[in-house]
């Protein structure tokens, strides 16, 4: 039983978007080690982790009220000081073990639907054509010349989100433009991009069955419908 609660702590503590924004934050070490020997920075910095913590535990955890806000952040508070439990540990991990369980069907069923609204509604919208395998494309700049083959090699520009905003990956974010063959990349491209011509620009809405399906990529959760902007700069073949 232990060894399952450690599990779900390290999960949150080495989760692909803590990793993420801890990697991103790397880049710039010695400037970070000399901001934070500021005492109003290390407060900002310290405040910026438990955001982010804070932000991991909603994504899995369902918190119903200001109540359980409160018992949890005085269990965190007083682990943090060295302070004894006001709890018996052993007796609650059960229980701790089958809330992240059912929390985690709950927030399951809650992201299927609202990506089931947000694919019927985008379907609906003027423009919009959605291709055999049930991936979606909005051209909002045509471009000229010809359409890749599904072999073809292109070079893009792309930013992809979650449907519910949140940022994953972006290559403007980068400043270096994406080439690969479509025949590796995932299904809802390779179909997506085979509607383009150079200098074209598109939103691409791929259903999780065109993208990762059940498998949880980076930041992006099993079961996750994406979102992308992409521009086609070259055909490269």
């Amino acid at each position: 039983m232990k060894k399952a609660l450690s599990l779900f702590l390290l999960v949150l503590l080495v989760s692909p978007a803590f990793a993420q924004e801890t990697t991103q934050a790397s880049t710039d070490t010695a400037t970070a080690a000399q901001t934070v020997q500021d005492p109003a920075e290390r407060n900002k910095m310290l405040y910026s982790l438990g955001f982010l913590l804070g932000d991991n535990l909603k994504r899995q955890l369902v918190l119903d009220n200001e109540d359980d806000y409160k018992a949890l952040s005085q269990g965190m508070r007083d682990s943090l000081l060295n302070k004894e439990a006001q709890t018996n540990l052993d007796e609650y991990k059960p229980q701790i073990i089958e809330k992240y369980k059912q929390d985690a069907q709950i927030i399951s069923q809650k992201r299927e639907a609202e990506q089931k609204e947000y694919l019927e509604n985008f379907s609906k919208e003027k423009g919009v054509k959605v291709l055999d395998n049930g991936a979606m494309i909005k051209l909002s700049k045509k471009g000229k010349g010809r359409t890749p083959k599904a072999d073809s090699k292109v070079t893009v520009n792309y930013e992809g989100k979650l449907i519910d905003g949140t940022k994953f990956d972006s290559s403007y974010d980068r400043k270096e433009p994406f080439s690969a063959s479509l025949a590796g990349v995932i299904p809802c491209w390779t179909k997506a991009l085979q509607q383009m011509r150079p200098s074209s620009k598109a939103t691409v809405v791929c259903p999780a069955d065109t993208a990762y399906g059940n498998r949880p990529v980076g930041v992006i959760p099993p079961n996750s419908a994406l979102v992308f902007t992409v521009e086609l700069i070259s055909i490269d073949d």
